[in-house]
């Protein structure tokens, strides 16, 4: 039975930011200190749900505020889920524990969900790293935002509660936040904000190359398309 920090009178807030992390202590500390520095009159918290790390990584996120749940490392997606289930806020933000937020992300978010109606959002980003994840940084801000579905990425996703909840969640399944994504905008609006709000890392890219990496992802499609026919 996974456990946490939470004090059970916790009251409800603005938004949930949600970070999965697994040995992650060389890039959960920006993380969290991009979270800590957010210029926003929004009240927010930060879970970090802790898939049964052997560095330092719960004792990061303890140092910054956040709570953390304990979970069993099965996937992502239940890591997602689960964070969201112990979760106070209205809206919930997911980033990955290599993403940085950029101080005007709530704000500028929020107020685009807001001000289109939307059920959730995602926004352009910027992949640090090689020269060859530029690749990857157009394809998410320029194609899977220009799509009837738009594909909101893991590491970069604000969603309402309520839809959240009547979709259930990140299903567990490969390629979770595609088949998320297109679940989620078969029945709510979805749309990517033009402003660049974060930073995650390409070391997916540095470690497995460009091409590796899109066959990577396209090998976890495929077979997430293979499971629902």
């Amino acid at each position: 039975m996974p456990s946490d920090d939470r004090d059970d009178d916790a009251g409800e807030c603005d938004v949930s930011f949600v970070v999965p992390a697994r040995n992650e202590a060389d890039y959960l500390r920006g993380a969290l200190a991009s979270l800590t520095a957010l210029d926003t009159s929004y009240e927010y918290e930060v879970i970090v749900v802790d898939g049964r790390s052997t560095d330092e990584t719960p004792a990061i996120a303890r140092e910054y505020g956040a709570t953390v749940v304990r979970d069993a490392g099965s996937s992502i997606a239940a890591a997602r889920n689960l964070g969201a289930e112990r979760a106070a806020g209205e809206w919930l933000a997911f980033i990955d524990a290599d993403t940085r937020v950029r101080a005007n992300y709530l704000t500028e978010l929020l107020g685009f969900v807001e001000a289109n109606g939307l059920a959730a959002a995602s926004s352009y980003c910027r992949i640090t790293g090689p020269r060859r994840a530029k690749l990857m940084e157009l394809t998410i801000n320029h194609v899977f935002s220009r799509l009837e579905r738009p594909i909101l990425p893991g590491f970069n996703c604000l969603v309402h509660r309520r839809a959240f909840e009547e979709i259930g969640g990140f299903p567990r399944v490969a390629n979770e936040d595609t088949a998320f994504s297109r679940s989620l905008a078969r029945r709510f609006p979805t749309a990517y904000c033009p402003t660049v709000l974060v930073e995650s890392s390409g070391r997916r890219i540095a470690e497995q190359g460009l091409t590796g990496t899109l066959w990577h992802y396209l090998r976890l499609d495929l077979e997430r398309l293979r499971a629902d026919y």
